[in-house]
């Protein structure tokens, strides 16, 4: 699905990405894993496109992609979330929902007044939809909320609708777990499985969350110091000394349990 072929980047005098390759597969939910500072974020920034590389191609479906504006990767599919959550705060959760859908009839002024009737079928076709994610989600108790008075559980779980309203082939979580009570934690890992298993999502997942890492994920890439150092499943990378000396700082002791 995405292929990622010797990227680098860098700031000044830090190369942040140093020759980084692996394959997301189609139907995969691949994990990206590493202490802060691996260079996770910016490589994930790259492959959205909200920065260039300096080397190296990208390819979404075999369509080299590289160097692509994030409005236009979004067009083909590729989508992404953030650690922090970007809602509308003042608009509900379901307009947050419909406001994603792009190339609407109702865009355009002159189509709005020669094809009302076009909008108004758009519009209902898109409300559906929003109604629909709500309750596949679970949320449909919020839907008239306010999306800035939500939790950050609620927030995470409203970003991956979001996801749900557009075409997405292929979805980059950023950190889903930051910030989240472990009950809401749990609905969100449940939705990203069922996306996954249930429509054919396939998710690349930055996290510091061992334990949802390894509950979600099958390939797990471990970056460090801008590198790709291992990958693997999580309980064989567990035991990999150069996997624990990148987190703990010592090959022979210790563990890697949920950061």
């Amino acid at each position: 699905m995405i292929e990622i072929e010797r990227i680098s980047r860098a700031f000044g005098g830090l190369q942040a990405v140093r020759e980084v390759s692996f394959t997301v597969a189609e139907g995969s939910i691949t994990g990206l894993i590493g202490p802060n500072g691996a260079g996770k974020s910016t490589l994930f920034g790259i492959v959205a496109g909200a920065l260039p590389p300096d080397s190296g191609r990208i390819r979404l479906q075999g369509e080299d992609i590289t160097g692509l504006p994030t409005h236009e990767l979004f067009h083909k599919g590729l989508v992404r979330t953030f650690q922090i959550p970007h809602e509308f705060s003042r608009m509900t959760v379901r307009e947050n929902l419909m406001i994603v859908p792009a190339r609407l009839a109702g865009e355009s002024l002159l189509r709005s007044w020669l094809q009302w009737w076009k909008v108004v079928r758009e519009d209902r076709a898109i409300l559906r939809q929003a109604d629909e994610v709500l309750e596949f989600l679970e949320i449909s108790h919020l839907r008239d909320e306010l999306a800035g008075n939500l939790s950050g559980g609620q927030k995470k779980l409203l970003d991956l609708g979001r996801t749900m309203m557009t075409d997405a082939k292929a979805v980059l979580l950023d950190e889903p777990g930051a910030g989240v009570n472990r009950t809401l934690l749990g609905k969100l890992a449940e939705a990203i499985e069922r996306l996954n298993r249930e429509r054919g999502y396939t998710f690349c997942v930055i996290e510091h969350d061992m334990d949802l890492i390894a509950r979600l994920c099958d390939p797990v890439m471990v970056m460090a110091n801008g590198e790709l150092i291992a990958q693997g499943d999580m309980a064989t990378l567990r035991e990999n000394p150069q996997v624990r000396e990148a987190y703990l700082g010592t090959g022979t002791s210790g563990g890697m349990g949920a950061a």
